[in-house]
């Protein structure tokens, strides 16, 4: 059966919708910022266009990149886990984005929800090991949410918790909050849901962990992830 062209029926070409996608998503950029960007290449498009292509192929794009990803990863069920939330508002809602990555920094999960409780945890964690399986370790903050939650589901003695050995994920927030910031935050919980999901995705696409490989082999995993980029969507 031959797939489906996601871009059949679209006027611009696949590669600069690759393109404004990427831009908006793995960098701290506006919309307005994408549409300038790529006046400057030659292309005019207006930032209406990109949102609609974000929202159109943002969450395809990612879809595609877990996918492809996630096999490999679900054979390394003993990592690490370090979980943390980071707080988030919503026309002056304050909400929680509750968010996991491993060892390496590669982010497993992102989940929103309005309260900070243990119920909240409780599907956070259980979503983490359905997908995942259980790890060996699990690296949490001092919220007693996590405790109550991993006593549930029979895993307390998989807990730690102490001073900066959470570094780790809290370190990760940051290349979301500066896109919160470049967005002018989140409006509407829809948005900020999608928007997590996709940035993980890419995120974790073109993480190349510098700081432990050197510079020929950065060089070769970069252009490998931007070429595996420019073949998503691809019929």
């Amino acid at each position: 059966m031959t797939k489906r062209n996601p871009f059949r029926y679209f006027k611009t070409s696949p590669e600069i919708i690759r393109l404004a996608v990427m831009l908006y998503v793995r960098f701290p950029l506006s919309l307005r910022n994408v549409e300038d960007l790529l006046h400057e290449r030659g292309v005019d498009v207006s930032y209406e266009s990109i949102r609609y292509w974000w929202h159109r192929f943002g969450p395809m794009f990612a879809a595609e990149i877990r996918r492809r990803r996630i096999n490999r990863m679900r054979a390394f069920s003993t990592w690490r886990w370090h979980v943390n939330e980071m707080f988030v508002k919503i026309n002056g809602e304050q909400h929680y984005l509750w968010r996991a990555v491993d060892h390496e920094g590669e982010v497993l999960e992102a989940v929103v929800t309005r309260r900070r409780d243990r119920k909240a945890a409780l599907k956070f964690l259980r979503k983490l090991m359905r997908r995942y399986g259980r790890p060996r370790e699990i690296v949490t903050d001092g919220l007693p949410s996590y405790g109550a939650a991993l006593k549930e589901l029979g895993a307390e003695a998989l807990q730690s918790s102490g001073r900066w050995l959470n570094n780790r994920v809290e370190n990760s927030h940051l290349p979301l909050r500066r896109q919160e910031r470049a967005m002018l935050r989140f409006r509407r919980l829809r948005s900020l849901r999608t928007f997590a999901a996709v940035h993980s995705s890419v995120y974790n696409h073109f993480n190349q962990e510098r700081s432990l490989s050197n510079r020929n082999i950065f060089k070769l995993n970069r252009a490998a992830a931007l070429e595996q980029w420019r073949q998503l969507g691809a019929a």
